[in-house]
């Protein structure tokens, strides 16, 4: 037998998959938009780009802003007890309403 693959993307058939009026290229506001230090956000992961994905556990957490990254942003997210920081693109960000 061959051994499973337990790569960043198993076990994500369902999560990282869009809806077919999703698919395609979405808009380029999502990839432009701003953040500010100490603003929250929500963790949505984008499956069409795949750069500056957050683990998938991380997908639906809400973080704060800790600061910039070159063109993504440290997001500082409550995983069980502890606070740990992920490298997040603004397409994978949404602002908490």
């Amino acid at each position: 037998m061959v051994k499973r693959s337990k790569g960043i993307r198993s076990k994500s058939r369902s999560i990282l998959r869009k809806k077919p009026r999703d698919r395609g290229i979405k808009s380029i506001s999502r990839a432009l938009q701003q953040f500010k230090e100490g603003e929250s956000v929500n963790i949505v992961i984008d499956p069409s780009v795949h750069k500056g994905m957050p683990h998938i556990r991380f997908q639906g957490k809400t973080g704060k802003i800790k600061g910039k990254q070159g063109n993504s942003y440290q997001v500082e997210v409550k995983d069980g007890k502890k606070y740990k920081n992920l490298i997040v693109r603004t397409e994978h960000l949404r602002r908490v309403r």
